[in-house]
């Protein structure tokens, strides 16, 4: 039964991009009220930035269940569930449409502050679970104040990207070259077209929006004489953005690291690995890159402009007034950390999770998607979609259901951790994994039943990481 909290104040959702929003029609379907308070000026605003940007997943696993009948009811149409979508056609088809649905639930131009519990900070534990949350919200060059029975962070990790320096710092005198930086996905072959044609481009970052990058400015050099890409990496082993290519079961995933790779082959690009970025510094009308690689302290001159995408972190400002436990290095929900440690593992798939998972000490308070992965970057919408109707089913005191988490994600076919003897290193040996193992460890034991070969990715750290998920045995 659904709380007389949640009855009198309803549940308050920050951010209305796709999981937001799949949190809203999630709760409808349940008959509790959702409000959600959103920064920008409509929906899905983060896609819009990068509307140029395919994604690598197909309409199937970027829609929402409880979405979808919501939107269909209204006469709605899905697009082929097989096809590729850009983020653009994203939130133009889906996400806008889905806005309009919800359109009496959501508070557009309204930044979220800060959060806390009506009458207490903090410290004061007495009553606290039947005290509102108070939303203090940014409105119109006004700041109001708004109270609910629960709150869903949904507000992702966007708008904080990371720096260049390698040590998780800015690099020195990043600020003051910040003109000359893009962070993110720029749209290289039209809307920027100009800022890159015939320029020097140094792209930071091992991820898939690196490769993205690299990409479309190789087609670029292509076009316009005189235009020239290094690609730079802090570390030596470049698997996880090249990919597990046929094996993936996202094609397009594959086939993006395939390209790539085929790119460096035909020097069409300069990789710098092990390039760890120290500092910026002008020279004329150009920068010098310096960086800590493994011969010692290195610049590399003549660059005109700079792309990070070296990923984002989530702004943990908002709940600092509320009972919140995070991963100590990954800024994840805790719970959540040993499922999808990159230094662990990055076999593509997470345990199923829910409510339980995503729960803190501050009693109706959830993070979700993308933000609830912390600075982890194998985030896939589907897994957002369950988490919420997991919450959601939660919220309305339906147990059964909440529990009752599924989660199916595509392979990458990539597993980076090393593969070595179980001899040797007490790796993962079949049979049920213990129930504090680590996620590649399940893996690895339901493919040994299933007759298939493991990932061996239950390899026992140099130093410990997590004692609960360093070993499968």
């Amino acid at each position: 039964m659904t709380s007389p909290l949640i009855q009198q104040h309803g549940v308050a959702i920050l951010g209305a991009g796709p999981v937001g929003l799949a949190a809203a029609a999630h709760l409808l379907s349940r008959g509790i009220v959702p409000t959600l308070f959103e920064a920008g000026d409509e929906v899905g605003q983060s896609f819009r930035a990068v509307a140029h940007v395919p994604l690598f997943s197909p309409w199937r696993y970027n829609i929402d269940h409880a979405s979808r009948a919501l939107l269909e009811r209204g006469g709605w149409q899905p697009p082929e569930l097989d096809t590729l979508p850009t983020a653009g056609e994203l939130q133009q088809h889906y996400l806008l449409p889905l806005g309009q649905a919800l359109t009496r639930h959501i508070r557009l131009n309204s930044r979220v502050l800060s959060l806390s519990r009506h009458g207490m900070d903090k410290i004061k534990t007495a009553g606290r679970d039947q005290a509102p949350f108070v939303i203090r919200v940014a409105q119109h060059g006004a700041v109001r104040e708004y109270l609910a029975g629960a709150v869903i962070d949904a507000t992702g990790t966007w708008g904080k990207p990371n720096p260049l320096g390698a040590n998780g710092l800015p690099a020195i005198d990043e600020a003051e070259h910040g003109s000359r930086i893009f962070y993110g996905v720029p749209d290289v072959l039209n809307a920027h077209r100009t800022r890159y044609a015939g320029k020097t481009i140094l792209v930071v970052g091992a991820g898939h929006s690196a490769a993205n990058a690299l990409l479309n400015l190789t087609e670029l050099s292509q076009q316009e004489a005189g235009t020239r890409v290094h690609w730079a990496v802090r570390g030596n082993n470049l698997r996880r953005v090249f990919g597990g290519g046929e094996a993936d079961q996202l094609p397009a995933r594959g086939a993006l690291g395939s390209r790539l790779q085929q790119r460096i082959k035909s020097g069409e690009l300069t990789v710098h690995s092990e390039f760890r970025i120290q500092a910026l510094h002008a020279a004329g009308q150009e920068l010098t890159v310096v960086a800590e690689t493994p011969s010692g302290i290195v610049a590399l001159p003549g660059i005109d402009e700079i792309i990070c995408a070296t990923g984002s972190r989530p702004d943990l400002e908002l709940s600092r007034e509320l009972r919140v436990r995070l991963d100590a290095w990954l800024e994840s929900t805790e719970a959540l950390a040993p499922l999808i440690d990159p230094n662990e593992h990055s076999c593509g798939t997470v345990r199923p999770h829910g409510h339980r998972e995503l729960a803190h000490p501050e009693p109706g308070f959830y993070i979700v998607g993308a933000k609830s992965y912390g600075r982890a970057p194998t985030f896939l919408m589907a897994t957002g979609y369950e988490q919420v109707r997991s919450i959601a089913a939660a919220l309305a005191g339906d147990m059964v259901a909440a529990d009752d988490v599924q989660l199916e994600l595509p392979e990458t076919g990539v597993c980076n951790a090393p593969v070595a003897s179980a001899a040797t290193t007490g790796a993962c040996c079949g049979g049920p994994a213990p129930a504090e193992a680590n996620a590649c460890c399940v893996q690895d034991a339901e493919a040994k039943q299933a007759g298939k070969a493991g990932c061996g990715c239950g390899i026992q750290p140099a130093e410990p990481l997590r004692a609960k998920a360093s070993t499968c045995c």
